[in-house]
């Protein structure tokens, strides 16, 4: 058993969890690897069952009865890990657009005194890789609304490639985190920072998913419009 817990939400990604799995596992520092899914009806869950005989205590599932949202399924995979006491606990996508190979890079950061290192798109040598430019100026955008709304000092505010202390987790009341999808990545972040934990950025190069369905949409994109205006006046600290 590993210090270290990455989470990876699924839906629908039986094309992408086994490589996903095997390239975490092959890293040359030792990573755990919890699979949250939302009773994906491609069978994700059934590869995902197959595997944990290759990689005893070192992968695990958590199947969810129904899909409810990015949010709930970490918090989910963050109540399971607190329990199982690791002091690493990273979330990250199963498609590939954040490079398993960087987790080194995101521990090392919270080894060397950070207590929340953000896989970042936007800080120095950050790149997005394959995406419609479009898609680039609404996220670049959106990271822009964000800090000027909450006088925030992260420049990659809806990232979702993380590494969180134990200790940052542990002093957020979980239950109390209300949005779900990319305003939940806010939230969290905010959350954070209100605290008073150290966060840093770490350069990474995202790129586009290769395989499977986008799980992005207007709703999510609306929420995290109007949840970053309630998140303004809401106590964190």
């Amino acid at each position: 058993m590993s210090d270290s817990l990455v989470i990876i939400p699924t839906y629908n990604e039986r094309e992408n969890v086994d490589p996903m799995i095997r390239t975490i596992m092959a890293l040359p520092s030792a990573f755990d690897v919890l699979i949250v899914d939302d009773n994906s009806p491609d069978g994700t869950a059934d590869i995902v069952n197959k595997l944990i005989s290759e990689y005893p205590n070192r992968l695990f599932l958590l199947s969810r009865k129904a899909k409810d949202g990015l949010g709930r399924a970490y918090i989910a995979g963050f109540k399971w890990a607190l329990e199982r006491n690791y002091q690493f606990i990273f979330e990250m996508d199963c498609d590939f657009s954040h490079p398993p190979q960087d987790l080194i890079r995101l521990k090392e950061a919270c080894l060397n005194g950070y207590d929340m290192a953000i896989g970042s798109r936007y800080c120095k040598d950050g790149k997005v890789k394959d995406w419609p430019l479009s898609r680039v100026l609404m996220s670049y955008f959106a990271s822009l609304y964000v800090r000027a709304v909450l006088w925030f000092p992260v420049k990659d505010t809806t990232a979702g490639f993380k590494c969180y202390r134990r200790e940052v987790l542990q002093s957020i009341d979980l239950n109390s985190i209300q949005f779900t999808g990319y305003a939940f990545q806010i939230e969290m972040k905010y959350a954070a920072y209100k605290r008073g934990f150290k966060i840093t950025e770490v350069p990474i190069i995202f790129k586009d998913r290769e395989k499977g369905q986008s799980k992005m949409s207007i709703k999510i994109f609306k929420e995290a419009l109007w949840g970053v205006l309630k998140m303004r006046f809401k106590k964190y600290d």
